[in-house]
């Protein structure tokens, strides 16, 4: 593990929202993903005897898959919890799960509806919990889509990135993403569907410090226009399908096509989380586009994922220090 030349661990034992890392972590776990990516076979064992338990309230693709496979490629074992037909906390509390999990596996990834049960499962586990997706962030995401705009850019520094549509949580974590590395995102929304004034204010206040910058607007072409990169996600969120019809009509002007991209530079990529509504927030043009990177993001949450798990999961790890700990050792 020499090759780990400039992060082995994080300050924080979890990962539950960007907020929780220094620029300097930031950079270093994209270093860490390069790493991983260019030179799978010196990790192969990093993670053996490690068991990391998936629960989600949420269908999924790629992080399911990304993780599970992602553990394996480390040396561990990913253990699956389909939590779709009932939300966590409903058969017994958060606390009581927590505490039981700890016992059992080395960390935790919850794909959930409400942030508050990312937060609440990491305040009773003695072990690392990472965000797999809430409705308030969305970091594993976030990271892998900046490590692809470093892949293709260089220095993220010089690089801008246009978000448009609804400012959810994927446009959250993008906007903290910017901010820790110093790179520069402009927002453009329908009036009444800004980012959460919270994550604008922190991602604006670490921007200073790192000499990013973050640009909010109602105008796209305004965002658009000179742009590295353009981001786009659906509409209306899981959990958000009765208000579909609606924000198709708000949102139609945002659509991303070959009108929009063209006000971008011409050298532009376009970026999307996925699963797409082709169609309705971009089309099959410029989806299937050489513009496209949109599965390079995917195959990307690969290797920036197998990254956070060394770093949490690690020799590395420093194992939370409390009630919860004290309780394993007990056990």
């Amino acid at each position: 593990m020499s090759t780990l030349r400039t992060l082995t661990r994080l300050s924080n034992p979890d990962l539950l929202s960007l907020q929780e890392l220094s620029p300097p972590e930031a950079e270093g776990l994209l270093e860490l993903t390069g790493l991983v990516k260019e030179r799978p076979e010196e990790f192969h064992t990093a993670l053996a005897g490690k068991h990391l338990a998936l629960i989600f309230e949420k269908p999924s693709l790629r992080t399911r898959l990304t993780f599970e496979v992602g553990v394996e490629q480390l040396g561990g074992r990913a253990l699956f919890i389909d939590q779709t037909g009932a939300r966590l906390g409903a058969r017994e509390s958060l606390a009581d799960i927590a505490r039981n999990l700890e016992r059992w596996v080395d960390g935790v990834v919850l794909r959930t509806f409400e942030h508050r049960t990312v937060t609440e499962m990491a305040a009773h586990a003695a072990i690392p919990v990472i965000n797999g997706l809430s409705d308030l962030e969305h970091p594993c995401q976030a990271l892998g889509d900046y490590f692809t705009l470093q892949e293709r850019f260089g220095d993220l520094r010089r690089v801008k990135l246009a978000f448009v549509g609804d400012g959810n949580n994927v446009c959250h974590s993008l906007l903290l993403a910017a901010a820790l590395l110093g790179s520069r995102i402009t927002v453009a929304t329908p009036p009444g569907y800004e980012p959460a004034a919270e994550i604008v204010r922190a991602a604006s206040e670490t921007a200073a410090r790192s000499g990013g910058r973050v640009e909010l607007t109602y105008d796209w072409q305004e965002a658009v226009r000179g742009a590295d990169a353009v981001y786009t996600d659906v509409w209306a969120s899981m959990g958000e399908e009765e208000e579909a019809e609606e924000r198709r009509k708000i949102f139609a002007p945002y659509q991303v096509n070959a009108e929009l991209m063209a006000q971008a530079a011409p050298h532009a990529v376009f970026l999307h989380c996925l699963p797409a509504h082709r169609g309705q927030e971009v089309t099959d043009g410029v989806m299937d586009s050489p513009q496209s990177l949109v599965y390079e993001q995917a195959e990307n949450r690969l290797h920036v994922q197998k990254a956070i798990l060394l770093l949490l999961l690690g020799n590395g790890h420093r194992p939370r220090t409390g009630a919860g700990r004290e309780r394993s050792a007990r056990g």
